[in-house]
């Protein structure tokens, strides 16, 4: 399936959801997360949900790394819809983050990070069975990764698709996928 096609029916999929069974996915998510080895973890890079999309609800993993590893620096992002690239922040908690025009949460005063990352986990609409990712379309993530050797994780509330047919040279290969059932490594 190409990209397109696989976006439309994999958002159409995910707001299919019912709360319920969000909630569960979500759990699911953050059992298989907290599997990880975060000894050598000191900064983590992590999006911030649309909950309206149904994106995984990171704000749990950000909640169990705060009571388990609190030295873990978390950063997460800011896009910047002009020229289609981010920049990163230190995560300060809920009441720094603001809604931006496109309903992302964003951080307001957090100290832009320049520094190291050891782990990116990314948000995905869908993955194949080869470690590619179908996202929004914009390209945030994959200019992002492009300049970083931190262990890229993708996260999804759906299994594997067999095979995304339009990957490109652009297109950054995950090196594993946390899914509520398991833990996928490419």
């Amino acid at each position: 399936m190409l990209k397109l096609e696989i976006r439309k029916q994999a958002l159409k999929d995910r707001l299919a959801f019912s709360e319920s069974e969000y909630e569960s996915l979500n759990q699911g998510l953050l059992n298989q997360f907290v599997k990880w080895d975060f000894k050598d973890v000191k900064t983590i890079h992590l999006f911030l949900p649309i909950v309206e999309k149904k994106e995984p609800n990171t704000f749990l993993l950000i909640k169990w790394l705060a009571e388990k590893h609190p030295k873990i620096k978390i950063i997460v992002p800011k896009a910047d819809f002009e020229t289609a690239l981010m920049t990163h922040h230190e995560y300060l908690g809920v009441d720094d983050l603001q809604k931006n025009l496109f309903n992302i949460l964003e951080p307001q005063k957090g100290a832009l990070h320049n520094g190291e990352v050891d782990l990116v986990l990314i948000p995905l609409l869908a993955f194949d069975k080869q470690g590619y990712r179908v996202g929004y379309g914009k390209g945030f993530y994959d200019r992002f990764l492009q300049n970083t050797n931190a262990q890229k994780i993708g996260l999804s509330l759906s299994p594997a698709i067999e095979k995304i047919d339009d990957v490109n040279e652009h297109d950054i290969r995950l090196n594993v996928c946390i899914t509520p059932t398991e833990t996928i490594k490419f």
